[in-house]
């Protein structure tokens, strides 16, 4: 026997290479899904947010220099120009308010009730309102207002 028979091979030759035959269809499908995943939950925000209109009363809120704010959820009270009431965009009446005043106080403790109310309701009837909520319990009690926009924001007027 030879010396060179009984040594053991060299570990270079021993290393089997693995050469694939078939390449993987798409490198991009983690990609892919991750954007899918990104696209439906895009999608799921989009239609859960309120798009919806209020009712068809237009209220025309008279313009106030200071800005404030009522938080996420806060009661809302719309008093149109033709004596309509909505309470949480539902339509009612204003001796039907102050029940759904209690109720609401009792359903949501500590709420900040908002008074949406035309230009040209009368005083008598904000106060009536404000009065009922405070009867019913609702301790802070906000009116809604539009910015005033500066003189200089509007175009100026036409000449004929």
């Amino acid at each position: 026997m030879n010396a060179a028979t009984l040594s053991p091979p060299a570990p270079a030759l021993l290393r089997r290479r693995f050469v694939p035959r078939a390449q993987p269809v798409c490198q991009w499908l983690p990609l892919t899904a991750l954007f899918n995943v990104a696209v439906l939950v895009a999608t799921m925000l989009l239609l859960q947010a309120r798009f919806v209109l209020q009712p068809g009363v237009t209220v025309d809120l008279p313009a106030a220099a200071f800005t404030g704010g009522a938080p996420y959820g806060a009661l809302v009270v719309t008093v149109s120009q033709e004596g309509m009431v909505f309470f949480n965009d539902e339509r009612t009446t204003l001796e039907g308010l102050s029940s759904a005043f209690t109720q609401a106080a009792h359903e949501q403790p500590g709420a900040m009730l908002v008074i949406e109310a035309d230009s040209r309701v009368t005083h008598g009837t904000l106060v009536a309102v404000y009065n009922m909520a405070l009867a019913a319990g609702i301790q802070q009690v906000a009116l809604a207002t539009r910015l005033a926009t500066p003189p200089e924001a509007h175009p100026p007027a036409l000449q004929p």
